[in-house]
């Protein structure tokens, strides 16, 4: 029989190459897209637990993968502004769980309202508009497997998918 400490320098050997890469302190700033959220208390559904209020932090990841991926389709000095007043996330939390998990179903379909405001370097209105965006096949569109656990993926893959359709690459 091994010894507890042949069993811990075994477990200390092979966890040491399994560490978690050290936090991005310098993440880059992006000041040409500015989101908001318009009384989000009064959102279909942002919630992360069952009846609870709107999660603030699924608004910074919308907020976050709306400006990384909006950003770098902008000319230079245009400035895009997007408010949302209505989020209705992919899925739902059923009553009476205790954990709080969000069932996918094709019932459960993302929607977003926004409206949006591009401006040119001079300050100038370039486009604008109100949105309604839904993913009524959101189930069924091909994502990567690390894709798929990320939270949010199908709303910020529909989020994904207008910024592409509204903000062609010019080349």
């Amino acid at each position: 029989m091994k010894s507890p400490a042949y069993l811990l320098l075994a477990v200390v050997l092979a966890t040491s190459s399994c560490q978690l890469p050290a936090p991005v302190t310098n993440a880059p700033v992006i000041d040409n897209v500015a989101v908001n959220f318009q009384d989000p208390d009064k959102f279909t559904d942002v919630s992360d637990s069952f009846g609870g209020g709107y999660s603030q932090s699924y608004l910074d990841l919308i907020s976050e993968h709306l400006k990384k991926t909006a950003s770098s389709r902008l000319a230079v000095g245009q400035k895009l502004s997007v408010t949302f007043t209505d989020i209705d996330l992919a899925g739902d939390i059923p009553p009476g769980r205790v954990d709080s998990v969000r069932f996918i179903q094709s019932i459960y379909i993302p929607r977003m309202q926004l409206s949006f405001e591009l401006k040119d370097a001079n300050g100038a209105i370039v486009r604008q508009g109100e949105r309604r965006l839904i993913d009524l096949d959101f189930q069924s569109k091909m994502t990567s497997f690390m894709d798929r656990n990320q939270p949010l993926n199908y709303d910020k893959e529909m989020l994904a998918e207008w910024v592409k359709r509204e903000f062609p690459l010019k080349g």
